[in-house]
């Protein structure tokens, strides 16, 4: 009798232990449209009270410092490029993008952006410029008119920053006088690749012979037309280490192939991104990618791409030898997914990227936009979310190996604002996360660094 009464607890324990633990758990989650963990992160003052929103333009050296740039906006502003050693705490400006450019006092309209992440080979970091001034005409963002006694921007240059040194390498401008959008790099084969705005343009250049290929428009009128011939234009190039080829998308879905062989451009049959899990777009018109991909990056472990395409937040692998597409999970935030919502941004977000652990991707996405309980939507979001700080912004991780998603908190500076505009990532080796935001600034608001103490716990 005592042995059948021991077993009669245990059984009881452990039908009570299963209904507890669920109510638990949602006592912990709360809210599940609502953040259930805060993320405190840490600004930093790079002293460029002009720094204004930038969209990539980050990368993590073999140093271990995090490399950036700020942007501007003014025609005679140039942007700065800066240095973040995290063993120190010291931010060091590397230079004003127009000078490194050999612009200065050129009156040209000035190089204002980075939109590129850098990319490491041979000791040097490569990256390109772009333009930060723009006009309105009739309705459509344009290179930006230059004022009387300056003259038009004169293109985006490729240019290398020697970590050693110091010193930078003017290494090609961009044709036709555009800015370079979209850059990547095959660092075996020392060829740069880049999509070009507004038209859309793609090329590549040759490190060794100097020689700059370009193979035009790739999205009928890229970003400089309006009506039929709008076309988003891809914001990455996925290049392929193996045989040197690299990949880009356009709004209708197709990816097209650069093939080192051939010194070609072909478009990938019997496969596409227009994914019914991805949403319905009408691609000639502005204020989304379409189906093209948000961004990409190439996995050594197992040689395949991974991409997140933007507005809906699907994750996505591809297989660049057998030329398919796997959709993996949706990697927003959990608010978003309970709420059933797309990305709050609807490009979607830039910030996404692989660990130094070759496993984990960190990928900074939107959440809905809560005021007084209730949720914006439509223009009342695009009024009130964030213009007013209200910008719900997260950190998920996504485990490779096991294929765990996980949101691991909405981020916070410590006096409770939140980061705004965040479209840049890069990731520490001790797995911190850096990105760029406007922050909170006494005499005006700011874009600058900010960062996440790691590492997180992604398994």
């Amino acid at each position: 009798m005592t042995q059948l009464t021991s077993m009669k607890t245990i059984i009881t324990s452990l039908i009570a232990l299963t209904v507890t633990i669920p109510l638990l758990s949602g006592a912990e989650a709360k809210d599940p449209f609502l953040p259930a963990k805060k993320l405190t992160a840490q600004m930093y003052d790079s002293n460029f009270r002009e720094g204004h929103d930038t969209y990539n333009g980050m990368g993590t050296g073999s140093d271990g410092c995090i490399y950036y740039v700020l942007s501007t906006e003014p025609h005679d502003l140039g942007g700065r490029m800066f240095k973040f050693d995290p063993k120190t705490g010291k931010v060091t400006c590397c230079g004003d993008l127009t000078e490194i450019c050999g612009e200065k006092d050129k009156k040209t309209v000035v190089q204002g952006k980075s939109h590129v992440n850098y990319v490491e080979a041979n000791g040097k970091l490569y990256f390109a410029t772009h333009i930060g001034y723009y006009s309105i005409v009739d309705g459509m963002e344009t290179m930006g008119i230059p004022p009387a006694g300056w003259s038009k921007y004169p293109g985006g240059h490729l240019l290398s920053y020697d970590l050693k040194t110091g010193k930078f390498e003017d290494l090609a401008i961009a044709p036709g006088g555009e800015g370079v959008l979209t850059m990547s790099m095959d660092t075996k084969r020392g060829r740069i690749f880049c999509m070009t705005w507004p038209k859309g343009e793609f090329f590549r250049f040759d490190l060794a012979t100097k020689n700059l290929k370009n193979f035009g428009k790739q999205c009928a009128e890229g970003e400089n037309a309006k009506g039929e011939k709008y076309r988003t234009i891809c914001r990455s190039i996925a290049v392929d280490p193996e045989d040197g080829s690299a990949y880009f998308s356009t709004s209708e879905g197709t990816i097209l192939q650069y093939r080192a062989g051939t010194d070609d451009v072909v478009k990938i049959e019997d496969e596409d991104l227009k994914k019914d899990y991805f949403g319905l777009y009408e691609v000639s018109n502005p204020g989304h990618m379409g189906y093209n991909w948000r961004m990409t990056f190439y996995r050594p472990k197992d040689k395949m791409f991974y991409g997140v395409h933007g507005n809906s937040g699907y994750l996505f692998r591809f297989d660049p030898r057998k030329k398919r597409i796997q959709v993996l999970d949706r990697i927003t935030s959990d608010p978003s997914k309970a709420s059933g919502m797309f990305d709050q941004f609807s490009y979607g977000y830039l910030g996404f990227a692989l660990g130094p652990d070759g496993d984990t991707i960190y990928y900074l996405t939107g959440g809905p936009i809560y005021k007084d309980g209730k949720r914006l939507k439509g223009k009342d979001r695009i009024a009130m979310g964030a213009a007013k700080g209200l910008e719900d912004l997260h950190l998920v991780t996504y485990h490779i190996p096991t294929g765990r998603c996980k949101d691991q908190g909405a981020i916070y500076y410590k006096n409770g604002d939140r980061p705004l505009y965040v479209n840049s990532i890069a990731v520490g080796k001790d797995g911190s996360v850096y990105s760029l935001a406007r922050v909170p600034d006494k005499s005006r608001v700011r874009a600058d660094l900010f960062c996440v103490k790691g590492p997180f716990n992604v398994k």
